[in-house]
């Protein structure tokens, strides 16, 4: 028996793979349990290779990545081609996260007296957790995928990763694990660096396998939920990185929609609309004020997604769940339908893009609730009260948005109110492209996330470490970063020293 990925602008078999054997399942796990101390004892510089060896080998594929990334997932060539770029140097920039150091929050407290009496020697830094089980996501081929940024992240920590194959893109999956695997050869890795299994009953047993000792997902809800389920009957729970659910509200005031109703409507409609609305940081709810300005930006909204056409969605399990749950927010009390795409092709999985409304006295936590694709629901509010009250009816999520305009009144109420319920807040532009940097934080209150950490930017990595002290230990038994004269930033005394 195998399972196969199609092309879902037609349905036709693409590429297919045997699920993984559960023997299989263990002797990776082991192989990687094996692989752990090596891999940190080979320390920073090693693993930064490895990373640009990643990023190098990515590139090398990189028009048969994107062919067969087309014909496996309807998305649009410059779309992957860009995802491959983005991949590429999300490997080389944790390759310089490393480098820096500061990510291992090195802290020193030599011996002295204290207020409590004589302090002994204190050396605190963070190290590998063990093997990561990674599990791939369908809208992200590549960047959430076998060589993303959870991958890359955690091999950047210093551990040996096992990524479970999406079974929308296994060829897809396969071709992008040749190039780990290649440049694990590159650098003369040990064995179990990386690793990849196929199937339902794979990816189950590997979050039970003891070797595992934390898992990162990005996927819906219910899948979450399961594996939580899982990893929560182990005898040894671990921790479980997921990135779940999000409707991304998107505010507009009232001055804002006087200022500039066109361009706001342009921005939303591409935001709603591109990749096929499949992007965990679509805006999925947008509230609008009533009155003739609100009425304009959504005439042109509407316009726009009326000369839309259907996209090809990832699969036809998304496809199904699209139709269904927009046809359930369509039929709600009090929604309205404003605008639908043109119609889709008959054979495949599309969705048709949709635009809502819905008054701010009838929106509901029913109609809040997340439809992955090409779609949006207009929440129209008349005032500040009826706004908050309209507001509280929502879930937390990834990302939250302010369209203001210059000088705007009680922008102050309107960040307190957003910003308990996001990880991001972003203002006049939209939420859809999350920038790998520094700075960045993917993340937010549960159901977007069940953990307070990103999944994008230089901090992921903290997801696949633990921290470590040692306690008057001799020098020669110190990692090189907890010594004296370490090259890396170190608290020293209470001092930060760069």
């Amino acid at each position: 028996m195998t399972i196969a990925s199609t092309d879902p602008r037609t349905g036709d078999p693409v590429a297919e793979a045997a699920p993984t054997a559960a023997e299989d399942v263990r002797r990776l796990a082991a192989t990687a349990a094996a692989a752990a101390p090596e891999l940190e004892r080979r320390g920073r510089d090693f693993r930064a290779r490895l990373l640009r060896a990643v990023a190098a080998r990515l590139e090398e594929r990189r028009d048969a990545i994107v062919a067969l990334g087309r014909r496996e997932t309807g998305l649009p060539e410059a779309r992957l081609s860009g995802e491959l770029t983005r991949t590429a140097y999300q490997a080389e920039f944790f390759a310089a996260v490393i480098e820096d150091g500061g990510y291992l929050e090195a802290t020193i407290d030599h011996a002295s007296d204290t207020p409590m009496g004589p302090g002994p020697d204190l050396r605190r830094l963070l190290v590998p957790i063990g093997p990561v089980a990674v599990f791939g996501a369908s809208n992200f081929p590549l960047a959430f995928s076998v060589p993303g940024g959870d991958t890359v992240s955690a091999l950047a920590a210093g551990n040996p990763v096992i990524v479970k194959a999406h079974d929308s893109h296994l060829g897809l999956s396969q071709l992008s694990y040749e190039a780990l695997v290649q440049a694990c050869a590159d650098v003369d890795a040990p064995e179990g660096t990386v690793g990849i299994v196929f199937g339902t009953e794979a990816g189950a047993a590997l979050v039970v396998d003891p070797a595992v000792k934390a898992v990162g997902f990005t996927g819906s809800l219910t899948g979450g939920r399961a594996l939580l389920d899982l990893i929560n009957a182990r005898p040894e729970p671990i921790p479980f990185y997921g990135e779940l659910s999000s409707v991304n509200p998107l505010i507009v005031t009232a001055a804002a929609a006087a200022e500039r109703p066109e361009a706001i409507a342009n921005g939303l409609v591409a935001s709603v609309t591109g990749s096929g609305g499949q992007l965990c940081t679509k805006p999925g709810v947008v509230f609008v004020p009533t009155g003739p300005d609100g009425d304009k930006l959504l005439g042109a909204a509407s316009a726009l997604i009326a000369q839309t056409a259907a996209p090809p969605l990832l699969n036809s399990r998304i496809a199904a769940s699209y139709r269904d749950i927009s046809a359930a927010h369509t039929a709600a009390p009090g929604v309205k339908e404003l605008a639908i795409g043109t119609a889709a092709p008959s054979e495949g999985a599309f969705g048709r893009p949709r635009l809502l409304e819905v008054d701010a006295a009838d929106f509901t936590a029913a109609v809040a609730e997340e439809c992955f694709g090409p779609s949006a629901i207009a929440v129209r509010y008349a005032d500040a009260a009826e706004l908050r009250s309209a507001f509280a009816a929502l879930p937390a999520s990834l990302t939250a948005t302010l369209h203001t305009a210059e000088n705007d009144p009680g922008l102050e109420p309107l960040v307190a109110l957003v910003r308990p319920l996001a990880g991001r807040l972003v203002f006049d532009q939209f939420p859809t492209g999350v920038l790998v940097s520094w700075a960045q934080h993917h993340g937010g209150p549960w159901p977007s996330t069940n953990t307070l950490h990103t999944s994008v930017g230089a901090t992921a990595i903290r997801r696949f470490l633990r921290p470590m002290v040692w306690q008057n230990a001799p020098e020669s038994v110190l990692p090189p970063e907890l010594r004296d004269d370490a090259a890396v930033p170190q608290r020293v005394d209470g001092r930060l020293r760069l």
